[in-house]
């Protein structure tokens, strides 16, 4: 199989793994006739499961990413329902967008971009609505930050409120606390080092519950069919659509790797590469953008104030791939994805060795 010549240090989609190219090629089964294809999905759930932890049903849909936030969204929440957005960072103020394109009412309740919330202040803004959920998310890919939000989910818990949680950046690369969220969510292209196009997301009895009262005005972005399907014994019921097959083999090989390794291995694994990537920026003189106590283990966003679009095609141009910041801070951040298959020592240092010699 043919090797990229460049490094692949994007925050997603990342480099892939030579078993998980390898296992795209393998020969397609047709989903809606052929009986194998049904054992193999609820092997491949069970183990997206073990990657997750959780009890709770799970499903993957053919998609990328923001396929699953979306039909969270479009799945729980009716026209006129209040749900509590928490925003520190591009993604958690974009769920607001969701809720209001299927006709909830978002409350946005924001935090520095720097840092995480306090469970005091997010405890005064559940009481002061009747929110039928609340969307949070884990790790804010564009600027590096991960949230710590036990004590957040905890207080959401005891009002009742139904989680909605975006862990694509973090599952797989950094324990996420699926036991207190009501759907989690996942996608390929990051930690699992998988191509892009697929959604995974656990999902609670109580979100059940939830989705089986609301009602779905869509089909591809509604969770509903896909409560219906029985996929724990022999009788196998038809996807709701014919799905990617190559790329959940490819997801196979890239749960295999992970299970294999461990997913304590795995996690450590990602603290080293962080860390070093860290310790590299700070003998460079550059800086995360995140605080201290909430850095990613998955992604570092340094501060290069005005500088990230030149240093990244000169980056580029030594062979070394990688990503500026978004919105405001597209040209003030430079982001190094050290995740999933990337989330080596040896990687980070191949990259910092390229930005030092491209900073002047």
């Amino acid at each position: 199989m043919d090797e990229r010549d460049d490094l692949l240090m994007t925050p997603g989609p990342t480099a892939l793994a030579p078993e998980v190219r390898e296992a795209m090629s393998r020969p397609l089964v047709n989903p809606d006739v052929e009986a194998e294809f049904a054992e193999f999905y609820r092997s491949l759930c069970d183990d997206l499961a073990a990657v997750y932890g959780t009890d709770d049903d799970v499903r993957i849909l053919a998609g990328e990413g923001i396929l699953g936030l979306e039909a969270a969204v479009a799945s729980l929440v009716d026209p006129g329902d209040e749900v509590l957005c928490l925003a520190n960072g591009i993604y958690g103020e974009g769920f607001a967008d969701f809720v209001e394109t299927h006709g909830g009412d978002p409350t946005v309740h924001r935090a520095d971009f720097d840092a995480g919330f306090d469970p005091e202040a997010v405890k005064a803004a559940v009481e002061s609505g009747d929110f039928a959920a609340a969307t949070l998310v884990h790790c804010e890919t564009p600027t590096g930050l991960l949230n710590d939000f036990e004590e957040v989910l905890g207080v959401l818990q005891d009002a009742g409120v139904l989680t909605v949680v975006d862990a694509v950046s973090s599952l797989g690369g950094a324990p996420v606390p699926v036991e207190r969220i009501d759907v989690c969510l996942g996608a390929s292209q990051k930690c699992f080092s998988s191509p892009p196009g697929l959604t995974t997301l656990s999902v609670s009895d109580r979100a059940w519950e939830a989705v089986e009262a609301t009602d779905q005005d869509t089909f591809y972005t509604s969770l509903g069919p896909w409560r219906e399907a029985d996929f724990s014994g022999e009788a196998f019921e038809m996807l709701p659509y014919t799905h990617a097959v190559s790329n959940l083999y490819a997801l196979e090989a890239s749960l295999d790797l992970l299970l294999d390794e461990g997913l304590t291995n795995v996690h450590d694994r990602h603290e080293r590469a962080a860390e070093r990537c860290r310790e590299r920026g700070r003998d460079l003189g550059v800086d995360p953008f995140a605080a201290e106590g909430y850095r990613s283990p998955t992604v570092t966003a340094f501060e290069v104030e005005g500088r990230a679009t030149d240093l990244q095609r000169r980056l580029d141009e030594r062979g070394v791939v990688v990503a500026t910041g978004l919105g405001d801070y597209e040209d003030d951040l430079l982001r190094i994805g050290h995740m999933g298959y990337n989330a080596e020592v040896e990687r980070v240092d191949r990259t910092m060795d390229a930005l030092a010699s491209v900073l002047d």
